[in-house]
This record gives C-alpha cells, sequence and structure tokens, in this order.
C-alpha cells in the first residue's frame, strides 16, 4: 500500500510543474486556414505538393481539380487503400476536401529536372513508348495520350497528368488495377485497362514516363480532341456506351 502511495505522490509531483505549461497550450490556437489544413499533406508530398519523380509519392500541385477531389473522396469512401490518406480524410466532408483539392490545382510551381537515366533496358522503353503513343489494339489497351492529353499533363476536369511521376508511383497504381486492390467509380475504364496489361507492359510504360521532359506548357488541357476511348465514371467527356 505504501509503495503504491509513494508512486502516485510521485506521478503527481512530476505533473503538477506541467501544469501551467498545459494550461498556456490550451490558449494557443491554430489558425483555420487552408495553408494549415494542408500542412500534412506537404510532409510527404512536398513542398506545397510539387514533389520530384524520384521516390514514390506523387505530385499534387497544378493537378486538376476534379481529379484530387476524386482521389480524396476514393481514399475516404475506401475505393483507394492507403492507411495513412486513409486516416487523414475518413471524417472530411465533401466540401472541405473540395478545398483542398481547388488549393493544389490552382498552384503553379515549376517542375524539378528529369533525370533521364533509368534501369530500363531499351527495349523496355521502346514498348514503353509504344503503349503511351499507340496503345496495343491487339489487346485493347489504349495509348495514354488517348485520355491524358497528347503531351501526357492531363485534361480539365479530372484526368490527372501522367510526366513528373515517381515510376514506382505509375507502377503501384497500375499494378493495384491489375490486381482489383484499386477502384473508381464505375465504369471503372483504368481497371479494365489495367487489367488487360501485364506486369512487363506496366514496368515498360512507368519506366518510359518517368524519363520524360516535361513541356513548357506543364498545365493540363482543356479538353480532349476527341472522345474517350472507354466509358468512365464521373468523366463528362466519356464516350457513350
Amino acid at each position: 500500500m505504501k509503495a503504491v502511495l509513494h508512486r502516485a505522490a510521485l506521478a503527481l509531483a512530476l505533473l503538477l510543474p506541467l501544469a501551467p505549461v498545459a494550461a498556456q497550450a490550451a490558449t494557443t490556437t491554430v489558425p483555420d486556414t487552408i495553408e494549415q489544413r494542408v500542412a500534412a499533406c506537404i510532409a510527404c508530398h512536398g513542398r506545397e505538393g510539387a514533389t520530384t519523380n524520384a521516390g514514390f509519392f506523387p505530385r499534387l500541385a497544378g493537378k486538376p481539380a476534379g481529379y484530387l477531389f476524386n482521389q480524396l473522396v476514393s481514399f475516404r469512401d475506401g475505393r483507394r487503400f492507403n492507411s495513412d490518406m486513409t486516416y487523414m480524410v475518413q471524417h472530411l466532408s465533401d466540401d472541405y476536401l473540395r478545398e483542398m483539392a481547388d488549393y493544389f490545382a490552382n498552384l503553379s510551381l515549376p517542375y524539378a529536372a528529369v533525370s533521364p537515366q533509368s534501369d530500363a533496358s531499351p527495349e523496355q522503353l521502346r514498348r514503353g513508348r509504344q503503349l503511351a503513343l499507340e496503345g496495343d489494339a491487339a489487346r485493347q489497351i489504349p495509348a495514354c495520350v488517348q485520355c491524358h492529353g497528347a503531351a501526357l499533363t492531363g485534361v480539365q476536369p479530372a484526368i490527372p497528368g501522367l510526366l513528373g511521376l515517381p515510376r514506382l508511383y505509375v507502377s503501384s497504381q497500375l499494378g493495384a488495377w491489375l490486381t482489383k486492390e484499386r477502384h473508381a467509380p464505375a465504369p471503372d475504364c483504368m481497371a479494365q485497362i489495367g487489367q488487360r496489361m501485364t506486369t512487363a507492359d506496366i514496368n515498360a510504360v512507368a519506366s518510359w514516363l518517368a524519363v520524360q521532359p516535361m513541356p513548357a506548357d506543364t498545365r493540363p488541357a482543356a479538353s480532349l480532341p476527341a472522345p474517350l476511348p472507354v466509358t468512365c465514371g464521373g468523366m463528362p467527356t466519356a464516350a457513350k456506351p
């Protein structure tokens, strides 16, 4: 009993000096600004969401707002899976997520220089270029440029650019569609395309995209010159079934 009382008294003595500090902290307010709201995003995605094509985390700055919003909602609603992302957005409203998406979409920041070095073989890079620019008609795989724009910088309002992204990120996302671990609102066009690709295809196109230089104009295109080759959920420019 004496030992218990001694530990309790010691704990109280240790806590008492902290009381004024706790009281002071309680009166400190955190400003409710959009910069404060997205501070957690920058911890992984880089300064203002402008990461490089190395590492894993994708760039957020300048992506179409509709795309960013759709991804935040997918993490919240369980169509995409990442424990950190789900934890941060699981209780946030559509309006809150839309404000975050608009913030990053409106950022205009320079891209880091792209290194032309690649571990991929020349044959792999040729295959990656073919998939990106021509597709594979025999396996019903459309070219990346048919949906993501001729410059591969994305298309408003909700199609992302593919340049300036880490190779590992692109390959992991295509792999997630291949293995049915990533989903989008039906009809899930990327799942259909991803499941027609082999792992060799995925590595090839991810490797080729990762070493492409950014064009002078890095903004998403305003629109596509033709309807999408497949029907995609949530895409107003989708081809009619």
